[in-house]
């Protein structure tokens, strides 16, 4: 069985609760979908803890791509990061590195979406999802980037799953969101309550600009 785990925003507390969830599972595959903990309270605390786990297959999100590469067509973004560290130390180049796509039993997972890592489907179909396949036919596709748990049938015989975000959910759901895979198309969603108000405040302490927001995020588990 594999797990596949997203956007865990080096938000510990979340992590160390879907590991105990999965526990009680037959996991014996890890997929990590990127945006592991850069400008967290938990950066490198995160990837140490996912390094302990066995048949892993890494991807790298935005937030390590940005870590390297600050996205200047987006300055609002670049005016709160270019202020500050990642986080990540010697680790910094190593995420950076990591590829962008892997197939796995057929299922291909990507961080944002076939064409680019910061920009991702939503619950309902829009006309962008053509672009956003990039010429992807007749897969599954596993995503994050948007934090938000669905799985639904896309353009030209793809079928889009996104296993919702660890350490940051914005559907509504303040548990942390992860999926499994049994084998065929659909995937198995799972929540897991944790201590959302210790990650909370630990972002707050961060007191750079996104720390007070993240927190909101994480107590309203939404925007």
């Amino acid at each position: 069985m594999l797990a596949a785990l997203y956007d865990i925003h080096g938000n510990l507390s979340a992590l160390e609760a879907v590991l105990e969830d999965a526990r009680e599972l037959d996991v014996d595959r890890w997929l990590f979908g990127g945006d592991y903990g850069a400008w967290s309270p938990w950066p490198q605390e995160t990837v140490e803890l996912l390094r302990t786990l066995p048949n892993t297959t890494w991807l790298r999100g935005n937030g390590e791509r940005w870590a390297r590469e600050l996205p200047w067509d987006r300055p609002e973004v670049v005016a709160m990061l270019e202020k500050y560290d990642s986080g990540f130390g010697n680790d910094e180049g190593w995420l950076y590195s990591l590829q962008e796509h892997a197939d796995i039993d057929g299922v291909l997972y990507v961080h944002g979406c076939p064409l680019r890592d910061d920009d991702s489907f939503s619950r309902e179909p829009a006309p962008e999802d053509v672009a956003r396949l990039a010429g992807v036919r007749n897969r599954t596709i596993v995503f994050g980037h948007s934090h938000i748990q669905f799985q639904r049938e896309g353009p030209f015989g793809t079928y889009l799953v996104n296993p919702g975000s660890v350490g940051m959910p914005l559907d509504g759901d303040v548990g942390a969101a992860y999926a499994v895979w049994h084998g065929g198309r659909a995937f198995e969603f799972r929540r897991v309550a944790y201590d959302n108000e210790r990650a909370a405040a630990a972002y707050e302490a961060l007191g750079h600009p996104f720390g007070p927001e993240a927190a909101q995020r994480l107590r309203k588990g939404s925007d």
